[in-house]
């Protein structure tokens, strides 16, 4: 599975390490990913998903229904 959240689609970046003397190299900048149960009220079961941080924030204020919607998962498949 790859790098990405499953709600906001949030993935690694793209950026250069500036060492002191200047000399730029480059790295990824991965998104900060974490495997979340959390409890899907209409399935009456629990769904596990990969989500950012930001995105387990929001779904507090969203609700995971109306969130799944917006990102266009299916959650029965979940």
């Amino acid at each position: 599975m790859s790098r990405v959240c499953q709600l906001t689609g949030k993935k690694a970046n793209n950026a250069y390490a500036i060492s002191h003397s200047h000399r730029r190299t480059k790295k990824l900048q991965q998104a900060n990913l974490q495997w979340k149960r959390v409890w899907w009220a209409q399935g009456k079961r629990w769904v596990r998903l990969r989500l950012s941080t930001k995105a387990i924030k929001t779904l507090e204020s969203k609700g995971l229904q109306a969130f799944a919607k917006e990102a266009g998962l299916d959650l029965s498949k979940c």
